[in-house]
């Protein structure tokens, strides 16, 4: 029960205190954001008289430096302000995406913190959804401006990146540190995620057999459209079987383990009850999304000019560049729990978000574009394609056994460098690189003549 020295934990009423399923059904996503937070000293604003005032400093306190990421808050204002006054747009980009970095594990710990006043399965629910809102924005804004290669890059680059940088990085971190130690884990989770992930695989390779099969592009532009439409509903509808697996029938195999309390864990902020109010977390949520869509804008907006200006291709910077900045928060917790010999956490978090984006923002964004009027298909390129059906098949083939060593997250890594270099020296033009649209757009005399 909240003490009445917090009055603002009674925002929402009393709160009863927290039962043992609220408290340990986290989720592996949950427990890789609570790696970066820190406690906040509220000895100062628990003085103050006037309660809404303290309401106020607190939530400030909390949401902007509970955080070791804070340092990074800073880049938001300098990003508007490069933005209003016309400053070099490389910089508008590389501003923009470092404010990204902090507000994605912010709307983490928002949504960590309305689930302990909806219960668990809501908070699941909410992270299901919230858990990729960077990129879910980022692809939505690159959608309005037509930029659809830049959305089929920056989602392919998130899967990528959790499937061999996060991944690997986590298994080769925490088998150094724990030589001396056989690192185990729990194959249930893993062999979910890689199931849903070959489900997504082959909705993806399907489009782009159908159009290399055919003789001509521009025939085969409208069905291989409308199989990405169909495919979109089929993936839709399983991440919703997917979501019930995971937060109603089969919860257990997604909670992240339970805390020793043997202190070894003293970094990492074991949160028993909420330290904002419902209403507070609410409100916070909607302004962080805000700001999220604002520097969504201007990434989307800068992209082109910061390829031109680094020299780098557009696909190098949204497959490569974008993922890595923007989920560096989700990232080093999984890293962190890895070298802790925790490796449920850090699979749940690699493999959970790659599940997500292959299964549920990749397909909402086929959708979306749809209801925009704009023609956006799941056939990517014969490399984007080829990278990613391999990245599967390794990730699958290294987690086989339930055991892991410093060696697997080497070759993960390997694979990640030998695509990330591929995509480097890929210099593509941005609007050379969507067959389909330019093929559906042709005059009808012109397709059959084709």
């Amino acid at each position: 029960m909240a003490s009445l020295q917090e009055p603002w934990l009674l925002e929402n009423g009393n709160l009863k205190g927290l039962s043992k399923e609220m408290r340990h059904g986290r989720t592996a996503h949950n427990m890789s954001s609570s790696s970066l937070r820190k406690k906040s000293d509220l000895t100062l604003v628990s003085k103050l008289r006037c309660g809404l005032l303290r309401n106020f400093l607190t939530n400030l306190q909390e949401v902007i430096l509970g955080t070791k990421l804070s340092v990074l808050f800073p880049a938001i204002p300098l990003a508007i302000v490069a933005e209003v006054y016309g400053f070099g747009r490389p910089w508008v980009f590389a501003l923009s995406l470092l404010g990204l970095t902090p507000l994605a594990e912010r709307v983490s710990f928002l949504t960590e913190q309305i689930a302990y006043f909806t219960g668990p399965t809501v908070g699941g629910l909410l992270n299901a959804t919230c858990g990729n809102a960077t990129e879910l924005i980022i692809a939505v804004f690159a959608l309005s401006q037509h930029k659809i290669e830049v959305v089929k890059y920056s989602l392919l680059g998130s899967i990528l990146s959790n499937l061999l940088l996060v991944l690997g990085t986590s298994l080769f971190c925490g088998g150094i540190a724990n030589l001396r130690f056989e690192q185990r884990y729990d194959r249930k989770q893993a062999d979910v995620n890689i199931l849903l992930l070959l489900l997504g695989l082959l909705c993806h390779m399907l489009p782009l057999l159908f159009r290399i099969s055919s003789d001509s592009a521009a025939l085969s532009a409208v069905p291989t459209l409308q199989l990405s439409r169909a495919s979109s509903f089929v993936m839709l509808l399983a991440y919703i079987a997917y979501i019930v697996f995971q937060l109603v029938t089969h919860r257990q195999l997604f909670e992240a383990p339970e805390e020793s309390g043997d202190g070894e864990d003293d970094d990492v902020v074991s949160e028993e009850k909420p330290v904002i109010g419902f209403w507070s977390g609410i409100a916070w949520l909607f302004g962080m999304t805000g700001v999220i869509a604002l520097l969504s804008e201007y990434v989307v907006e800068t992209i082109e000019d910061a390829s031109d200006s680094w020299g780098l291709s557009v696909s190098f910077i949204s497959i490569i560049l974008l993922p890595i900045v923007g989920n560096a928060a989700e990232h080093a917790g999984a890293i962190i729990f890895a070298f802790k010999n925790k490796l449920d956490i850090s699979l749940g978090v690699a493999l959970g978000s790659a599940t997500q984006i292959s299964m549920f923002v990749v397909p909402l964004c086929v959708i979306v574009a749809w209801i925009m009027g704009i023609k956006m298909d799941l056939s990517f390129s014969l490399l984007e394609t080829g990278s990613l059906a391999l990245s599967i098949i390794a990730t699958a083939f290294t987690l086989q056994d339930g055991t892991s060593h410093y060696l697997k997250g080497l070759a993960l890594l390997l694979c990640y460098f030998v695509i990330a270099a591929s995509f480097f020296v890929c210099k593509s033009p941005l609007n050379q690189g969507n067959v389909v649209n330019v093929a559906v757009n042709a005059a009808p005399g012109v397709a059959l003549r084709a």
